[in-house]
């Protein structure tokens, strides 16, 4: 029986999310969408801010999977959460536990820091969504996910005023 570990990623690993990444875009038809760096990641995992924490699967001593989470809040718990950027494992690996082992860290981590929920966006032709269903997360429907990027948020962004200091 494979073994499944899970710890957390260090600043070596910036290369390795990014290859996780790539390979989790290509899953989702978007291979030409990934803008970030091995930099990028370096600086913002564990730069002086750090935005983002992340966390590497390993079946047998090797890399198959990653998560990355961010803070975000409730007003209405008054609490911060966690949010699922990402959750991956690679297609070999499938089926071995990985994915379970990688949300119950992400799910111990939010417990022990006090969240009081997890939040991720599944893709709705995505077939984990029956696994992440067993596991207790689920839909909800009423909730639709909007996106502001590109001109459109350049434009939204030059019809506010400038605040001036004073």
């Amino acid at each position: 029986m494979p073994t499944v570990a899970v710890r957390p990623a260090v600043e070596a690993d910036a290369e390795l999310i990014l290859r996780f990444v790539r390979e989790l875009a290509e899953f989702e038809r978007e291979p030409h969408a990934v803008k970030a760096t091995v930099e990028d990641f370096r600086r913002d995992g564990w730069g002086p801010n750090p935005v983002f924490e992340a966390l590497i699967a390993e079946l047998d001593g090797a890399p198959v999977g990653f998560a990355l989470t961010f803070r975000n809040y409730s007003t209405w718990e008054g609490r911060f959460g966690l949010f699922v950027e990402d959750l991956y494992v690679t297609p070999e690996a499938r089926g071995h536990g990985v994915g379970k082992r990688l949300l119950a860290e992400v799910a111990r981590r939010a417990v022990a820091a006090g969240c009081k929920r997890v939040d991720l966006n599944v893709l709705n032709w995505n077939p984990a969504r029956g696994f992440y269903e067993t596991i207790g997360i689920r839909h909800l429907e009423e909730w639709l996910p909007y996106r502001l990027t590109g001109a459109d948020l350049e434009a939204l962004a030059g019809a506010a005023p400038v605040a001036q200091a004073g």
